[in-house]
């Protein structure tokens, strides 16, 4: 009786242990989709993509436009837009049943995400010159993170710290900004903050609507907003000495912005805004290959280190965590299996 104890006590542990193992290698398969499949860095991540092209084809549509009316006709393109895309997706329901409260909200986004910041931003790149605009424009991460810490409570894990520190460091070497600044850098800083803050609170009101919705909001909002500046500053009349070809650059670029918002906020309802705002640095270093491509110029082996740096700092920020979850459940198994063996 007590060997045949002996051998029933011995199965229990063994089969235990087997099913412990089978639970760590199913852990271990789904960490994978988890980490690389997730639909909101997917959708990040083609922001990203699509902020790379679009800055760089801004860059040339937007020469010779006065920028606050650049900004104005394409926002006011894509708010049109995004509203067909509502109608298309079913969404106008919900946008019939937005209440008071939740208007104020989206006409908050346009104000400090959609129109000030726009026209500080253009206002200080004619003022400033040099790599510091580009810099303070790409630091956005650090201001999300602390706004993120603060209002959203999300926590500064230790993927976050190494991603936004290789994040600086990238940037730095990428456009090796000198720091002579000028009021033109105080006003695009100013502009940046205001964007920080803009992705923390749209991170905070997607708990109760969808992206799309959001974004036409900020869209929306944001066009009426600028136009009302457009007609203190008697700006309006210089839409009638735009030409054919402005228009078409304005069609251009507003495509380019629809995809950017459209997938912005869809992601951004489903992944952590710090995590969100470390994955946009990647359009840095595609718009620069972009340029270097188009422009005949080489790329230097410290601006090549920049690019691997915000490579490693996007893949720090958004899944140091899963990949180190990973490894340790990798390497369980394998010590496990061994000591069966």
């Amino acid at each position: 009786m007590g060997m045949n104890n002996y051998f029933q006590d011995n199965y229990n542990a063994n089969s235990s242990r087997i099913c412990g193992i089978e639970n760590r290698r199913t852990k271990v398969r789904g960490i994978i989709p988890t980490i690389f499949n997730k639909k909101g860095l997917i959708l990040v991540l083609l922001t990203a993509l699509v902020s790379g092209f679009s800055i760089f084809i801004n860059s040339i549509g937007v020469r010779e436009f006065d920028s606050s009316i650049f900004t104005f006709l394409k926002n006011s393109l894509v708010a049109a837009m995004l509203f067909a895309v509502i109608l298309a997706a079913g969404n106008f329901s919900e946008l019939k049943a937005l209440k008071i409260k939740q208007w104020l909200q989206l006409a908050l986004i346009g104000l400090i995400g959609g129109s000030i910041p726009f026209l500080l931003y253009f206002k200080g790149l004619q003022m400033a010159t040099g790599a510091v605009s580009g810099f303070i424009h790409k630091t956005m991460f650090l201001y999300v993170a602390v706004f993120a810490l603060i209002f959203l409570k999300e926590k500064i894990t230790k993927g976050v710290f190494i991603g936004v520190s290789l994040l600086m460091l990238g940037n730095y070497l990428l456009l090796k900004p000198d720091f002579n600044l000028s009021s033109g850098h105080i006003l695009i800083f100013i502009a940046v903050l205001f964007w920080a803050a803009e992705a923390t609170f749209a991170k905070h009101i997607l708990n109760e609507m969808s992206g799309n919705i959001v974004a036409f909001g900020r869209m929306f909002f944001g066009s009426l907003f600028i136009l009302i500046f457009l007609s203190a500053a008697g700006k309006i009349s210089l839409i009638e000495r735009l030409s054919l070809t402005h228009y078409m650059w304005i069609g251009l670029t507003s495509l380019f912005l629809l995809l950017y918002v459209v997938s912005f906020y869809n992601g951004l309802k489903y992944v952590k805004v710090t995590t969100a705002a470390c994955i946009l640095s990647l359009g840095q270093p595609i718009t620069l290959i972009l340029s270097f491509i188009f422009n005949g110029k080489s790329l230097t082996l410290v601006q090549a280190v920049g690019i691997l740096l915000i490579v490693a700092g996007v893949i720090s920020a958004a899944w140091l965590a899963g990949i180190l979850s990973y490894i340790g459940n990798f390497k369980f198994v394998g010590a496990e299996e061994n000591g069966r063996n």
